[in-house]
């Protein structure tokens, strides 16, 4: 039996209070990562990308400081959630600088 496998059989087994101090547990044991945004080298330059999508969060993030809503960008990407904007904006607020950085870099190129 794999190690995934034995976990979901023994988190069926726990009740709401106990599946929520592993939930916790599991959060404070991925620090910063962020759900629904990976980098990967050769994908996007490396830059952090929604994940399913190859879009950028810098993108995201320059789109609504030109005035986008987020209406206006899941209709211009259709491929997007409402969901996968909240991830991007966490890590826009954690990751600002870097953010900024590739904005100002991609409005030069």
């Amino acid at each position: 039996m794999s190690d995934i496998n034995q976990v979901e059989r023994l988190l069926s087994g726990l009740n709401r209070a106990e599946k929520a101090q592993v939930l916790q547990w599991v959060v404070e044991d991925l620090g910063d990562a962020f759900p629904g945004i990976e980098n990967i080298p050769n994908v996007c330059g490396g830059e952090p990308c929604i994940v399913r999508t190859r879009i950028p969060i810098w993108i995201l993030v320059h789109a609504r400081n030109l005035g986008m809503t987020e209406a206006d960008i899941l209709n211009a990407y259709p491929t997007l959630r409402a969901e996968d904007l909240v991830n991007a904006w966490a890590y826009y607020r954690a990751h600002q600088k870097e953010i900024d950085q590739q904005i100002t870099e991609n409005e030069a190129a």
